[in-house]
């Protein structure tokens, strides 16, 4: 006996396009605060989308490339500061 209703492919791509657009936002936010966090979670949540066939390619692979750029801007921080927090 099935308890809940069966995914329908509308609910997936419904799914992979929200997750496109996390990583999106996570990306732009984590340029700011907690790209120690957000970056990574946002490289994860734009593979995934585009791993699935998001409808917004475009955006998942932004969210990628923001994901990376947290890290690396996390890197370059750490580089001058030597320590993994940094401020303005």
């Amino acid at each position: 006996m099935q308890l809940t209703a069966p995914a329908t492919r509308r609910t997936g791509i419904r799914d992979t396009d929200g997750m496109a657009v996390a990583s999106f936002i996570l990306g732009l936010l984590g340029l700011l605060v907690l790209n120690v966090f957000l970056g990574p979670i946002a490289i994860v949540l734009a593979s995934v989308a585009l791993w699935r066939g998001t409808q917004r390619r475009g955006r998942a692979l932004l969210g990628l490339g923001l994901g990376v750029a947290d890290l690396l801007v996390l890197a370059a921080f750490v580089q001058a500061d030597n320590t993994i927090s940094w401020s303005f």
